[in-house]
């Protein structure tokens, strides 16, 4: 159960476990502590007082005369707990005027000296603590047995108050002890929550390197999770121009050999010139396909990528719009503009100019970007849609294959929506086709949204 736990959460169960640990042995060991000296003390005062009993206590045969009562005065009062007695022969030849009842009962003992003997017997009133002493007036008559005692429910009143008090005190403590725990563990965590925050500014793009200053201990961690994410902007960089560097590269032979093809088609061999053109145009659609799903796996591996979907939008927008002035195509942007992906902006723009274009190509009069409702939680749906004829159902799945087009007459290379599937999918997206309201066809690019890309 612990390990599911949050660290912090962790630190404080933990911390509020001992500190509670520590108060309940705390309390038995004070308990204990004050119990035996408690009831030292009023074995002591029994020990006084019957000092006391015997100098006032005059002995006369089988009399006892008094000559005058106890100092402390709850001997005096009838059933106050407070009791003495003395005894010969199992006598009783005075007692106080507290004590009401039959005689004292004490164990008997081994009596071969004076000292004094301490018990727990029944009293008139409970439990009571006493301390007796024999004293011999005369070897060749027994002795005189000098019975004090004290109710055990007096000493228990005095325990009971000061275990409440510890317990009311230490509770305080405890409770003082967790908070003051937990604000320590909250002020030592929050480099840790400042760190999580500034990884989260790096997600969103907000920054390239974790800003702010930490403690002695994170900071090495800081500078060495900055120094991978700026080896990592290179790595993105330099794979993105070994990119445009392969593509650069073939682009001069491969247009050797398409004018060689119409050289030959020009001298008479027509379908060989054919076949040449119809090689160099699926060697272009290849570069193109692997060309940009390249960088797009560059990019992805960049911490921090987001775009404002609005803004690329309009972008695209403006340049597909100019090729298609002449249809009087109208284009409509109902993206939200705070809206943001976690995607590249050149990734993102290369989708949607794609599905854009497509849109262009076979509507009649309106082209609408709107935002739809994604599949997951974690994902937004920004969703193109056309008035054109639109494609059947069984067309969803052939159009997304590299070179392939469901209308062979129509112009292009049949790579466009192939690119954005599977740039899509390196942003752990989709791309979804569907009939649209407006009567011509509905694509929904699915991309994460803002600080929920996958990892």
């Amino acid at each position: 159960m612990l390990s599911l736990l949050s660290l912090k959460r962790r630190l404080i169960a933990v911390s509020t476990a001992w500190i509670v640990f520590g108060m309940i042995a705390a309390w038995f060991v004070l308990s204990a502590i004050f119990q035996k000296h408690v009831t030292a003390q009023f074995y002591e005062e029994l020990y006084v007082h019957l000092d006391e009993l015997q100098r006032l206590a005059a002995i006369d045969g089988d009399r006892a005369l008094m000559r005058h009562n106890l100092s402390d005065p709850r001997y005096d009062v009838a059933r106050s707990g407070f009791y003495w007695e003395i005894q010969k022969s199992g006598t009783v030849i005075a007692r106080s005027p507290s004590m009401q009842g039959a005689k004292l009962q004490t164990p008997p003992d081994q009596r071969t000296d004076v000292g004094v003997h301490t018990h727990r017997i029944s009293g008139p009133t409970g439990t009571l603590l006493v301390a007796e002493r024999a004293e011999w007036k005369n070897p060749s008559e027994p002795p005189v047995y000098f019975i004090i005692g004290t109710d055990q429910r007096h000493l228990n009143a005095v325990l009971e108050s000061f275990n409440s008090t510890l317990s009311w005190s230490l509770a305080g403590f405890g409770l003082s002890m967790v908070a003051a725990a937990t604000l320590l563990i909250l002020y030592a965590m929050r480099p840790l929550n400042q760190l999580r925050d500034a990884l989260s500014l790096v997600r969103s793009g907000s920054a390239k390197n974790l800003p702010g200053k930490f403690p002695g201990e994170v900071q090495p961690l800081v500078d060495d999770l900055n120094s991978l994410l700026s080896a990592t902007s290179e790595l993105i960089q330099r794979a993105r121009t070994q990119a445009g560097n392969m593509a650069h590269g073939l682009k001069t032979p491969l247009a050797i050999l398409t004018d060689e093809a119409y050289r030959i088609g020009e001298q008479g061999l027509t379908q060989a010139s054919a076949k040449i053109l119809e090689q160099c145009r699926q060697m272009q659609a290849q570069i193109d396909y692997q060309t940009t799903r390249a960088k797009a796996v560059a990019t992805r591996l960049a911490p921090g990528t987001s775009t404002l979907a609005r803004e690329a939008a309009d972008e695209v927008i403006s340049a597909v719009s100019r090729l298609y002035r002449d249809r009087g195509i109208t284009f409509e942007n109902h993206i939200p503009a705070s809206l943001r992906v976690a995607c590249d902006r050149q990734d993102l723009n290369e989708m949607l100019g794609n599905l854009v274009d497509n849109a262009s190509k076979h509507a009649k009069s309106l082209v609408r970007l709107s935002v739809g409702a994604p599949s997951t939680n974690s994902a937004l749906s920004i969703v193109i849609e056309d008035d054109g004829p639109g494609l059947p159902p069984e067309a969803y799945d052939v159009v997304f294959n590299v070179g392939e087009q469901w209308d062979s007459q129509a112009s292009g290379s049949g790579l466009g929506l192939a690119i954005v599937r599977d740039l899509a999918k390196l942003y752990d997206g989709d791309v979804r086709l569907c009939s649209s309201a407006l009567g011509g066809l509905s694509v929904s690019l699915e991309l994460p949204s803002f600080g929920q890309r996958a990892s």
